[in-house]
């Protein structure tokens, strides 16, 4: 081969993974469907094994970190009280703390059974700002050398378990749903200002019996589907496309549960919704509009096994791992399923799919990594040995785990 044509070659392949390096923006990747175009990414590790670096964390939280070139992201509970929730800033290459911002709140504000839920919303970043919410305490945003461009007051969120929902950055906007509880709504800020531009109000209530509970944890997901643009939110009873620009409802499909743990499950086909609790999962066709329940809804199944984690579609099949470790493969054009087997141990957490596999993080710190395929195939087991509940953030070749001692950065062998 003449030289110039090795440079070619070197250029061209240089290039292609250039283009398959990615940044993970916001909860569940850049397009919040937990999927990562890298094809190139860790599959075994330990806590003594292929670690690139791990950082020590001020105290337990709940948050996954996202990643924006050098920078990785985090929201995070200076005490254990919640009085004071920060945003933090981590150095990708070595761990470093390179700054934090922290917001005071005095009140008290409930939590699950003792869990930090202070600082649970996962942080959002476009590469000039990053948007942190702090449920009661409000949303901020930052530059990325940490700068304070705006503080939002959006009010008491309040109930018995705690918030979930992540912020996104949609074009100009920051869209939030802010709840669940007695306030409950979906709104539309301006991400430069953070002044209002919509807000959708939704019911919420928690009573001291089950069949009194209400709310959505779940983070909308952005998607631009049959030429127009979608916000996809799962509610109480139903889910729902509205317009970012507007807030207007495009389309309802209703048969879910009261109670929506789980972030929908989104293509240019079909949107796929889990409930929580127990209660019935979904899918329906995209395209329609109006109740779309009795022409567009594919399948309907009444109860099922409790899921909190969100799941992911690949190849015209959904999985999603429950809470107590039972892995499901499930047909999402018919809703038969394919498989079902306990995987890993009890999760809060969201798989991912990065090279052909599901990663998923149980509450001790194990990743378990799964064959995408329609047959059950345990690739491998990763102890960290750290409580965690977020989800992997998966980023130009890298994992970032965030468990309650530390901030990891996972990698594979060094050639």
């Amino acid at each position: 081969m003449r030289r110039g044509t090795a440079w070619i070659g070197v250029l061209l392949v240089s290039a292609t993974a250039a283009a398959l390096a990615e940044d993970w923006p916001r909860f569940r990747g850049p397009e919040g469907t937990g999927i990562s175009r890298e094809r190139e990414v860790p599959l075994k590790w330990a806590a003594a094994e292929n670690v690139r670096w791990k950082a020590p964390l001020p105290g337990p939280g709940m948050s996954s970190p996202i990643v924006w070139g050098g920078r990785v992201f985090l929201t995070q509970a200076l005490d254990r009280e919640g009085t004071q929730r920060a945003l933090l800033c981590f150095d990708r290459h070595t761990g470093r703390l390179l700054w934090q911002r922290a917001v005071e709140h005095r009140e008290k504000e409930s939590t699950y059974d003792g869990e930090p839920h202070f600082c649970s919303a996962t942080p959002a970043t476009d590469g000039q700002r990053v948007v942190a919410f702090f449920a009661s305490a409000g949303l901020l945003c930052t530059d990325m050398n940490g700068r304070v461009l705006w503080r939002k007051d959006l009010g008491r969120c309040e109930q018995i378990w705690g918030t979930a929902s992540s912020p996104i950055l949609h074009k100009d906007l920051v869209i939030l749903n802010f709840g669940p509880g007695p306030r409950t709504f979906l709104i539309a800020l301006d991400k430069r200002t953070g002044q209002e531009r919509w807000r959708v109000a939704k019911p919420g209530t928690f009573g001291e019996k089950p069949s009194e509970w209400m709310g959505s944890w779940a983070t909308p997901v952005a998607a631009r589907i049959r030429g127009r643009e979608e916000l996809i939110m799962m509610w109480p009873d139903a889910v729902e496309s509205h317009d970012p620009a507007t807030g207007r409802t495009l389309w309802t499909c209703r048969g879910l549960g009261r109670l929506s743990y789980t972030s929908p499950l989104v293509t240019p086909e079909v949107v796929v919704a889990f409930s929580g609790f127990g209660g019935p999962a979904l899918a329906v066709r995209t395209g329609g509009s109006g109740d779309v329940t009795e022409t567009h809804r594919l399948w309907r199944e009444e109860k099922s096994t409790q899921r909190i984690g969100s799941g992911v579609i690949v190849d015209g099949h959904a999985y999603i791992v429950n809470e107590n470790g039972t892995a499901q493969c499930i047909d999402w054009k018919s809703g038969r399923t394919l498989w079902t087997e306990r995987a890993t141990g009890r999760t809060w957490s969201s798989i991912v799919h990065a090279a052909g596999r599901l990663y998923v993080t149980d509450q001790q710190g194990e990743t378990t990594v799964l064959a995408a395929k329609p047959v059950l195939e345990v690739l491998a087991r990763n102890p960290l040995g750290e409580r965690t509940q977020a989800s992997i953030a998966v980023s130009d070749g890298e994992l970032f785990i965030r468990t309650y001692a530390h901030l990891w950065c996972i990698g594979g062998p060094k050639r």
